[in-house]
C-alpha cells in the first residue's frame, strides 16, 4: 500500500533557502516499483514485478535484490518487528492457523547483510504451515510438511538466523505413511514454542515437545488446537491458549515435561487481550464483541466490554469472588505493586487488589477515550477527550480536588514544563496551562491555525512552546505569546493520506517489554515524559536487547537506535515550491526555512528514514530518488 507523508525531518545547520532538485542517489531498480517499506533496520525494500531490493542509507546501489519468486505484492512482504529479517511468501500468508498452500515458498532475508537466511526448497520443505522467529535466541523455528523422499511427514526445524544453518529437526509423526484417517493426521494449529533445546508444537491432535538437537520426541499430551504458548520466567510452566469458532479462549496449563497443571481447562467468555504471569496469579484480560464484523474499529463501535479475572496460577480457578464491572473495553491495563489499575476506552478509571477488593473509594469517572495513563512526582495523571486530573493511587482521588474539564477535543495532546512546574495540554484550539501544585487552571493561548488544522503536537523546546499540525508550527513563549507562525499551504489537502509516525516506537515499547518478561502481553506504566524523550528510551531499551544477540547485523541495529536522531531540530513539510511540490526545511526554535527538495510530482509517493535522515522518493516506474537530509 503506497503511503502519502507529511514528515517530521532533519538535523542541519539553518542556511538560505535553496532549492534541490538531482537527489544524492538514484536506483533503477526495473520494472514497476508498486511500494516501498523502510525497515526497523534503516534498509529501504522496494517492492514490484521484478521482486525485492534492499538499499542502505547512503549506498550508491542496491545491496541485494530477491527475484526468485518474481513479482511480489506488499501482503506477501512480513518484516519481523525489530529485527534485521523479512519473510517473504510465495502467494501472501495464510491467515487461517493450520492451513497450508498448495505451494508454500517462504524465504528468510537478512535485508542487513543481503543473506537467504532460510528457503523452503533448499531445506527440504514442501509445505511450511508456521515459520516463526525467536529472539534474542536468534532462531528460527519451521513447522511444516517434507519433501515427498521424506513422506511428506509433519515435521519441525530449527535454523540459527546468524549463520543460516540447522540447529536441529524433529519428525512429528511417526505413523508418517500408515494407513489412517484423514482427522488421524496431524497439523499444525498454532505457533510453535522454544525453550532451550526444547521445542512445544502445538497440533490438531496434541501437544509435542521434542529434543531439537538430537531430533527425539520427549512426550506428547492430548491437548488439541492450541493456537499460542507463553510460559512463566522458569520455562517449567506452559500456558496454551485455544481460540474456539465462537469466540471464547480455553487456556491449558502443563509441566515442561508434558504433564497437566490443572484439573481441567480454564474457559474465558471472549478473546484475550492481555495475560500476565504474576507472584499471586494471573492476570487476564479478554474482549467480548458484539457484532461490527472482522474489522476491530467495527467491533469496538458495535458494543461489547472486557472482562477482568485473576486466576490462581496453580488450579486456574477464580481467586476474585466478584469480578470489577467495566462496560466498555479496557484500554489501558497495568499491574501495580498492590494490585490492578485499568482504564477504560468508553471513560472510567479503577483499581483493584490483588485479593479482589477495590482500593479506590469508588470507580473514578472521566471522560471518553483515555489517550495518557502515566506517572507523575504528584500521582497518576490522565488525559482524555474532555478531562484531565492528577489522582492519589491510594485512593482514588483527586490531588486537585476536581478534574479539569474542557469542550471536547479533535485531537489532543500534551507537554509537561518542568521549569515552569507546569502540564501543558492542546485541545485543538488552545492551550491551557495546570499547575502541577495546585490544579490551578488557566488558557496559555487562542490558536488559529492556518488550514482550519487543529493543533496535533506540543512539545516544550528550550527556546519556548512549539505547536504543530500537518502545515503549521507555532512557538508561543512562556507567557503564551507568539514568537513565531510558519505556515506552509498543503498540495491538495484531499490527496495526501497522513500516517502518523510513531509505528516503531510502539513496536519498540513491545519488544523491550517482551524481552523483560516471557509473559505474553506484557503492559507497564511509566513515567510521563514528552514524545521525544519517550521515543529515546524506547530506542535506548531496543538498543539494550540488539546488543545481547551474537549476530552482525544486530550489532548494526544496536548503532542505528544509539544514534541521535535526525529529526532533532527541524522538521519537512510537504508544499507547493515555486518549482513544483516539495518538501521545505522549517527550523523548530525559528521557524525560519532552508533547504527544500523538489519532488516535480503533485502526488508524491515517499518514504524517510527519520532516523538516519534520508528521503526516498519514488521518481519513476522502476526508479527511487533518495535524498541526503543530514548536510
Amino acid at each position: 500500500m503506497r503511503k502519502y507523508f507529511i514528515l517530521l525531518m532533519a538535523f542541519w545547520s539553518i542556511t538560505s533557502a535553496t532549492a534541490q532538485t538531482n537527489p544524492d542517489f538514484k536506483y533503477n531498480i526495473g520494472g514497476k516499483i508498486e511500494t516501498m517499506m523502510i525497515t526497523d533496520a534503516g534498509v529501504l525494500l522496494a517492492i514490484g514485478s521484478n521482486g525485492l531490493a534492499g538499499i542502505m542509507p547512503g549506498a550508491s546501489a542496491p545491496h541485494f535484490v530477491f527475484s526468485e519468486y518474481g513479482k511480489i505484492k506488499a501482503e506477501e512482504l512480513e518484516p519481523v518487528p525489530l529485527s534485521p529479517y523479512v519473510i517473504v511468501t510465495e502467494g501472501g500468508k495464510s491467515q487461517i492457523p493450520g492451513t497450508l498452500f498448495a505451494n508454500s515458498k517462504r524465504t528468510v532475508i537478512d535485508v542487513i547483510s543481503g543473506k537467504k537466511m532460510f528457503v523452503t526448497e533448499e531445506n527440504g520443505w514442501k509445505q511450511i504451515a508456521q515459520l516463526k522467529v525467536f529472539l534474542p535466541e536468534n532462531k528460527l523455528v519451521v513447522v511444516g510438511n517434507r519433501s515427498k523422499q521424506e513422506k511428506e511427514i509433519l515435521a519441525v526445524g530449527i535454523y540459527d538466523l546468524a549463520t543460516g544453518k540447522q540447529d536441529g529437526f524433529a519428525n512429528l509423526d511417526p505413523n508418517a505413511g500408515k494407513t489412517r484417517s484423514v482427522a488421524a493426521i496431524p497439523m499444525s494449529s498454532g505457533a510453535p514454542f522454544l525453550s532451550g533445546d526444547r521445542v512445544f508444537v502445538p497440533t490438531t491432535r496434541n501437544v509435542v515437545c521434542a529434543n531439537f538437537k538430537d531430533g527425539n520426541i520427549i512426550w506428547e499430551n492430548d491437548i488439541k488446537n492450541i493456537s499460542l504458548m507463553t510460559a512463566d520466567p522458569s520455562g517449567n510452566e506452559i500456558y496454551g491458549f485455544e481460540e474456539r469458532a465462537n469466540g471464547d479462549t480455553r487456556i491449558y496449563k502443563f509441566s515442561k515435561d508434558g504433564q497437566s497443571l490443572w484439573a481441567k481447562e480454564r474457559k474465558i467468555q471472549g478473546s484475550i487481550s492481555r495475560f500476565q504471569i504474576l507472584p499471586g496469579g494471573l492476570a487476564v484480560v479478554s474482549d467480548v464483541f458484539k457484532g461490527g464484523g472482522s474489522s476491530m474499529i467495527g467491533r469496538l463501535t458495535a458494543g461489547g466490554e472486557s472482562k477482568i479475572a485473576f486466576l490462581s496460577a496453580a488450579t486456574g480457578d477464580d481467586l476474585w469472588e466478584k469480578a470489577p464491572k467495566t462496560q466498555g473495553y479496557v484500554q489501558h491495563f497495568y499491574v501495580m505493586d498492590d494490585g490492578i489499575l485499568f482504564g477504560l476506552q468508553s471513560g472510567g478509571i479503577n483499581k483493584i487488589s490483588f485479593d479482589g477488593s477495590p482500593l479506590f473509594k469508588r470507580p473514578l469517572k472521566t471522560g471518553e477515550n483515555i489517550h495518557t495513563m502515566a506517572m507523575t512526582p504528584r500521582g497518576l495523571i490522565y488525559i482524555t477527550d474532555t478531562d484531565a486530573d492528577i489522582i492519589d493511587l491510594t485512593s482514588g482521588e483527586s490531588i486537585w480536588k476536581k478534574p479539569i474539564q474542557y469542550k471536547k477535543a479533535t485531537t489532543v495532546s500534551s507537554a509537561y514544563d518542568q521549569a515552569g512546574g507546569r502540564y501543558l495540554i492542546s485541545t485543538g484550539d488552545e492551550v491551557i496551562a495546570i499547575n502541577e501544585q495546585s490544579g490551578d487552571v488557566s488558557t496559555l493561548a487562542k490558536v488559529k491555525f492556518e488550514g482550519k488544522e487543529p493543533i496535533s503536537g506540543i512539545d516544550v523546546r528550550s527556546a519556548g512552546i512549539l505547536l504543530t499540525s500537518d502545515q503549521n508550527m507555532m512557538m508561543l513563549n512562556n507567557q503564551g505569546n507568539e514568537v513565531f507562525h510558519a505556515y506552509h499551504k498543503a498540495p491538495g489537502q484531499s490527496t495526501v493520506m497522513k500516517v502518523a509516525m510513531g509505528i516503531m516506537t510502539v513496536a519498540a515499547a513491545t519488544t523491550a517489554a517482551a524481552a523483560a518478561s516471557q509473559s505474553t502481553y506484557h503492559y507497564e506504566l511509566g513515567n510521563y515524559s514528552s514524545a521525544g524523550a519517550m521515543r529515546a528510551n524506547q530506542n535506548a531499551k531496543a538498543a539494550e536487547v540488539f546488543s545481547n544477540i551474537a549476530a552482525t547485523s544486530f550489532q548494526e541495529m544496536t548503532k542505528r537506535f544509539k544514534a541521535t536522531m535526525a529529526t532533532e531540530n527541524d522538521r519537512f513539510i510537504l508544499t507547493s515550491l515555486s518549482d513544483g511540490v516539495g518538501l521545505v526545511k522549517v527550523n523548530k526554535d525559528s521557524g525560519k526555512t532552508g533547504k527544500e527538495i523538489v519532488l516535480k510530482d503533485k502526488k508524491p509517493v515517499y518514504e524517510v528514514d527519520d532516523m538516519a535522515g534520508y528521503l526516498y522518493y519514488l521518481s519513476g516506474n522502476g526508479e527511487i530518488s533518495a535524498y541526503n537530509l543530514n548536510n
